[in-house]
């Protein structure tokens, strides 16, 4: 695979647009445990369109470990733990800023997204969906396709976050006079340090007092060992599967994001995942079972002038 470029593309089947059918793959897995943490009726089917095998074998629990390298039972459980701990975190955001009023969401990089569908949204919420137009449009003829319908209002711009997103979402309806909810998930490690710093500056440019935000931030990004992480995706790539995490994000220095958001007027706090996985009763993965990128914090915040 060869590196990021200004330029790149994808499908939901290959480079960063299968990341995002992973990580709906982890939600319906994480939906399927007895604990209960998220419900998400929509990533199987959504994965299941995808079509991508090794995807379905996971959820479907048919993946044979004897034959993959640096895969266990154990590796798999600790993903759909941290997918599920993720998950219930930006729900529970998403939840508690409709429930202070806030109505209108605007979730950047979408994919696979499914919560304008699945959560209780308050009467007259707007949710805004970003993300490239074939990824957008894949996801809402699946789900017409099995007869779903938002619960939220549902708006999409169909385009890429690289060109001018202000400027379609606002003409898409965004009201910058009134506060918005942003969710901005599993995005920052796939954007150049500028890119995330001016990312931050175009939320702030369009957001109103009483906006709130959600995101978060990966230390070891910093530090990333690239070899580490090409090996554990190994077993990916050895399956069909078109990923390369060590050739997809983005490395070296970047502001931290709770640092970031606190000088350009938010008040902004981090929750560690282990943190996370403690609060919802669950033991956080041994060190060899965790993500190569190490801990992760998650990142909400509220505009406050």
């Amino acid at each position: 695979m060869v590196a990021r470029s200004h330029d790149d593309d994808w499908d939901l089947a290959s480079s960063v647009g299968a990341t995002a059918t992973m990580v709906a793959a982890g939600r319906a897995m994480a939906t399927k445990d007895p604990r209960g943490l998220i419900s998400d009726p929509f990533a199987e089917p959504l994965v299941r369109a995808v079509g991508v095998d090794f995807f379905i074998k996971m959820m479907d629990g048919e993946i044979d470990f004897d034959g993959i390298e640096n895969a266990t039972p154990a590796r798999l459980q600790a993903m759909t733990d941290g997918m599920a701990v993720r998950t219930k975190y930006f729900d529970d955001y998403l939840t508690d800023a409709t429930g202070t009023g806030v109505r209108q969401v605007v979730i950047l990089a979408s994919g696979l997204d499914s919560r304008a569908y699945r959560l209780p949204w308050p009467a007259g919420t707007v949710v805004y969906e970003i993300d490239q137009p074939q990824v957008i449009e894949f996801k809402t003829s699946t789900l017409a396709g099995i007869g779903a319908e938002p619960i939220a209002a549902r708006r999409t711009i169909p385009i890429d976050l690289r060109a001018d997103w202000p400027t379609a979402l606002r003409g898409a309806g965004l009201d910058t006079a009134a506060p918005t909810a942003w969710l901005a998930e599993g995005l920052l490690i796939y954007l150049p340090a500028e890119a995330q710093d001016r990312l931050f500056d175009n939320i702030t440019a369009l957001s109103a007092p009483g906006s709130t935000i959600a995101t978060e931030f990966v230390p070891g990004i910093i530090d990333f060992d690239a070899d580490r992480v090409r090996e554990m995706s190994s077993s990916f790539r050895d399956h069909g599967v078109d990923i390369d995490m060590a050739s997809l994000v983005y490395a070296g220095e970047r502001n931290h994001v709770v640092d970031y958001l606190r000088n350009t007027g938010w008040h902004a706090e981090g929750v560690t995942r282990t943190e996370l996985f403690e609060r919802n009763g669950i033991d956080p993965p041994a060190p060899e079972r965790d993500d190569p990128l190490g801990e992760i914090i998650f990142i909400s915040g509220r505009l406050t002038g």
